[in-house]
């Protein structure tokens, strides 16, 4: 039985489709807007998630839709789990499906979505989800968690959540929990964002680039040596900005990084490396590119994250013409 009202998955893709189906399973009213194959066969056989958390078929969602125009609004809930590069427009038309005290967790990779969603319904409906769970869609209808690293969390933007939404995501966060999606509540996602942009900088470029995976890249001391590189640049942008991390300085992060983070994620692939052979566009801007504008504007030096930005952009442009 549905506790949290209706719920949209806006961008139906691996992320959130394993974050919709779990509700789905708790018996939560959840649509997906997504892609029509990924839809159609769900629509055939349910949604199958396999991978490290077991193996789900989940059936009922309420509406499998490929166009917002397609769905009747009055969400209670809005997960936007699209690409950074189709946030604007994804925001645009989901919007106005929101109920007048509903939510949208920006649930993405790197930084400025949150800026995005507030622009259009207020930092006081906008929340931010750190997902840092490995997820892929294997075939139309299937899902695959691969790798997970740390809890899903959800938190306000700038700190503005009122009591009711609070509970309501507290309420979210124990379905998700119930489900099997670790996942907590915070007064604030910056940290947790920039704490998941320290993750993927220094790994999913070079990844990428070099067509390896993550274990290979932390083996490496010449890897090593980029991927510090990038991590100090971060750093410094990050207290520009005036972001509050949960490291003191570079140094303790590495550690961390290294013999916390990684180990687990080691086999992991960068779904840019699917970008970059598909020919379909990259999140490089939402992540180093960022750091690139936030230290142009703070004028803090970041050659490191710069290079990596330029090498992903080629090598996009080349798989092009």
């Amino acid at each position: 039985m549905s506790v949290l009202g209706k719920i949209l998955i806006a961008g139906a893709g691996s992320v959130g489709s394993v974050i919709g189906g779990f509700l789905r399973k708790e018996g939560e009213d959840v649509s997906l807007l997504g892609r029509e194959s990924h839809l159609a066969e769900i629509d055939r056989c349910g949604l199958e998630i396999t991978g490290i958390w077991g193996r789900h078929l989940i059936k009922g969602f309420s509406t499998l839709a490929t166009r917002a125009e397609e769905l009747s609004g009055d969400f209670d809930c809005i997960f936007l789990t699209v690409k950074t590069y189709d946030t604007a427009e994804m925001i645009r038309a989901v919007a106005p499906l929101r109920k007048s005290d509903g939510i949208v967790i920006a649930a993405q990779n790197g930084l400025g979505n949150l800026e995005q969603v507030a622009e259009r319904i207020g930092k006081g409906h906008t929340l931010g989800g750190r997902v840092i769970f490995g997820t892929e869609i294997t075939a139309p209808g299937k899902a695959r968690v691969t790798v997970y690293a740390d809890r899903l969390m959800i938190g306000g933007y700038d700190r503005e959540v009122t009591r009711r939404q609070r509970e309501r995501i507290e309420a979210m966060i124990s379905r998700l929990d119930r489900a099997g999606i670790p996942s907590g509540f915070t007064e604030e996602i910056q940290p947790f964002l920039w704490a998941k942009i320290l993750y993927n900088c220094p790994l999913n470029p070079l990844g990428a680039l070099l067509n390896v995976d993550y274990g290979v890249l932390g083996d490496s001391p010449e890897l090593r040596g980029i991927m510090s590189g990038v991590i100090r640049e971060i750093f410094a942008v990050a207290r520009a900005e005036g972001i509050s991390l949960f490291w003191e300085n570079p140094e303790s992060y590495e550690k961390d990084f290294y013999e916390r983070l990684l180990p687990p994620t080691r086999t992991h692939r960068a779904s840019m490396i699917g970008d970059l052979a598909r020919g379909t566009p990259t999140e490089i801007d939402a992540m180093n590119g960022w750091i690139v504008r936030l230290g142009k504007q703070h004028r803090v030096p970041t050659p490191w994250n710069e290079a990596l930005t330029r090498l992903i952009r080629f090598s996009a442009g080349l798989r092009k013409s």
